[in-house]
């Protein structure tokens, strides 16, 4: 890579939605930031590029041909499905992730699920918002029935760094 290497970001937005600034990244070469970047504006936006940054952008085999001076491939997420990392690796691109970033809101959204499930919370407010409550005949009111967690077991496929922060919250619950 040269001294300041090509930064480009081509789907920023998400990691930065005007609230997070790119100063560390900028202060390592030259960027070019992108909210979205479409499918066909890919090859374009990433042409001289020594580094990509992206989330949901796909990166193909064929799209990797065509970026020679393409050293470095950051997903600012946790998978890497979006890119060809078979492709990258014949051609010499090191591509990364970022495994952890989000194990305690993943956790935290595996409990808010489970009480929906149990609860009903969504349909209940929308009923109770649409009248339904206040014109029920009966003081109990449930569109379905709800299922208390007392007693019950919790069951968690998997103990990578989301099923063992998912025990650690059902431990507290």
């Amino acid at each position: 890579m040269s001294e300041e290497p090509a930064i480009v970001i081509l789907d920023g937005y998400t990691i930065n939605p005007g609230d997070n600034p790119w100063d560390a990244v900028t202060a390592l070469g030259r960027c070019s930031i992108y909210d979205r970047t479409p499918a066909e504006l890919v090859l374009e936006r990433a042409a001289g590029a020594e580094v990509i940054l992206t989330s949901k952008v796909k990166l193909t085999a064929a799209i990797l041909q065509q970026l020679p001076g393409l050293r470095f491939i950051s997903l600012l997420a946790t998978g890497y499905n979006n890119v060809d990392v078979e492709a990258a690796g014949r051609l010499g691109i090191t591509v990364s992730n970022v495994p952890a970033y989000s194990t305690d809101s993943v956790a935290q959204t595996t409990f808010a699920l489970l009480l929906e499930l149990t609860t009903h919370a969504g349909l209940h407010d929308q009923a109770v918002k649409q009248g339904e409550w206040v014109r029920s005949p009966d003081h109990s009111f449930w569109k379905r029935p709800i299922v208390e967690l007392a007693g019950l077991t919790l069951g968690i496929v998997g103990f990578g760094a989301i099923g063992r922060a998912v025990a650690r919250i059902g431990n507290a619950f």
